[in-house]
């Protein structure tokens, strides 16, 4: 769990989208949670199955790079673009509702995929000595982690949206929108970097 935690808590991605989300729904957490799921399980699923090793090739960490990036980049650049936009207005920071940018930010960051990859799969591996039983009380509880973070970003963002200045807001869902594209950018480099050198 405390393992889980440090992958979970580490900032990213689905946790700027959980913070965007937040703003306008005190649940957006959970639903969030639920799509990052989506792709977990089945995720964890094929390491299991022995397939964990497939991310670890050059080829295929840069076909998730580039994808992954390319929408990051896409969802940070619309974050950024209607930050200036009121609570109550229209406009939303994420074009997607929070279920679905859970899925997306999660299979959009290649990070996730090398995490479950290395560290992941060794403790799925390590589970597995136990018997079956105990990999699926590992994988609910990983997730567990995950529904916690987000539910609590979400609701203390929600809660908290009143002491927020037009300046703060402005400030806040552009380093969250930065921050995805920083990430996106990231993520296409150190794969072709490392494929062409």
């Amino acid at each position: 769990m405390i393992i889980s935690l440090s992958g979970v808590m580490t900032p990213g991605p689905v946790f700027a989208a959980t913070i965007a989300k937040g703003y306008k729904d005190e649940k957006a957490g959970i639903k969030i949670a639920l799509g990052h799921g989506l792709v977990e399980f089945p995720l964890m699923a094929l390491i299991v199955l022995s397939l964990g090793y497939v991310f670890e090739d050059s080829r295929v960490k840069l076909g998730i790079g580039v994808i992954g990036g390319i929408l990051l980049i896409f969802l940070g650049l619309m974050m950024i673009r209607s930050r200036k936009s009121t609570a109550d207005g229209p406009a939303d920071h994420v074009p997607y509702n929070s279920f679905i940018t859970g899925a997306l930010t999660t299979s959009a960051n290649p990070y996730f995929f090398f995490w479950w990859a290395t560290v992941g799969a060794l403790l799925i591996s390590n589970a597995e000595v136990f018997g079956p039983i105990v990999i699926v009380v590992f994988a609910v509880v990983h997730w567990s982690c995950d529904l916690a973070w987000y539910s609590f970003t979400s609701y203390a963002v929600f809660r908290t949206k009143h002491l927020w200045t037009p300046l703060v807001h402005e400030i806040v869902f552009f380093a969250c929108g930065a921050l995805m594209v920083v990430f996106g950018v990231w993520f296409i480099y150190g794969p072709a970097q490392e494929l062409f050198g």
